[in-house]
């Protein structure tokens, strides 16, 4: 592979040199979450051990917060790290470092499989959660008449709506 070929990016910012809007969106949700529970940018570098302007570069995307940072983040202002990412447009979810660094060929592929990761039911998060509670069921008679009743409500809906496509 040329050099030529391959896009480069320095630690993660835009080829231009811009905060990468992945970072910026990250930011924007610490800012949110911190403004939410009434915090100011002191006392949530306090509680971090670190200066107020760092977050304030974090919260404007200027540095880029690493995985320990961020799940420090996450434990002091109380929500799991996919909160920092929920709400991110599919323009901005596409600016990942890797896609400046990689051929455009290799890039197209990887779109592909995402999408068919993505329309797969069994990646999603409510499916996870479903399966879990499903099986934190006590009784499990109770559970497997859940089950039934999801089952031919599945059945129904799918007659329903070849009904409605007539």
């Amino acid at each position: 592979m040329s050099t030529e070929s391959v896009k480069r990016s320095s630690r993660g910012r835009t080829p231009t040199g811009q905060p990468n809007p992945i970072d910026v969106h990250v930011g924007n949700r610490i800012r949110l979450r911190r403004t939410l529970l009434g915090l100011s940018q002191e006392k949530l570098a306090s509680l971090l051990g670190l200066t107020f302007q760092q977050v304030q570069k974090y919260e404007r995307g200027m540095n880029r917060v690493g995985a320990s940072r961020l799940w420090d983040i996450g434990k002091v202002l109380e929500v799991p790290i996919e909160f920092f990412y929920e709400d991110m447009d599919s323009s901005v979810a596409k600016q990942s470092p890797r896609t400046f660094s990689l051929p455009d060929d290799k890039l197209s592929f990887l779109e592909e499989e995402q999408a068919k990761f993505d329309a797969d039911p069994m990646n999603r998060q409510e499916t996870i959660e479903l399966v879990k509670a499903y099986y934190k069921i006590p009784n499990r008679k109770a559970a497997k008449h859940l089950y039934d009743l999801i089952i031919a409500m599945s059945k129904t809906t799918t007659n329903n709506d070849k009904n409605d496509e007539q």
